[in-house]
């Protein structure tokens, strides 16, 4: 419940910091013609990265991978493809996301926090 709390609790922190550093890595996405290029998507972008928070905190609390792959990402790859999103943009949209939110945690915490993350990161790799 701790991990679950912090990360719930720090849901727009973490969304904002995990999106500052994606799009510090890839300006492309904000840049014209990018995936995340208008307001629209850039928020359609943020709201996936609180929608993969919740999947990881839902894997924590239940202390499975289950729900995270039911809940979330079946389709995932073939929703992205078909609204032209690159999917290894999304991981590393992950990966951002993991390491924004295993900065607020223990040392304890983040390892038993990081492999749900590292589960959505392969599942979209």
């Amino acid at each position: 419940m701790r991990i679950v709390s912090v990360l719930s609790d720090n849901e727009k922190k973490i969304v904002q910091e995990s999106s500052k550093q994606l799009w510090q890595k890839r300006p492309d996405f904000i840049a014209p013609g990018g995936n995340a290029y208008g307001d629209k998507q850039r928020n359609q972008c943020l709201r996936d990265f609180g929608w993969y928070l919740r999947l990881v905190t839902y894997g924590v609390l239940s202390g499975d991978k289950g729900p995270i792959e039911s809940i979330g990402l079946i389709g995932v790859r073939e929703m992205y493809n078909s609204l032209g999103v690159p999917v290894p943009g999304m991981a590393e949209a992950v990966r951002c996301l993991k390491k924004a939110s295993l900065s607020l945690l223990s040392d304890e915490d983040a390892t038993e926090a990081a492999p749900y993350f590292d589960f959505i990161i392969q599942y979209m790799s």
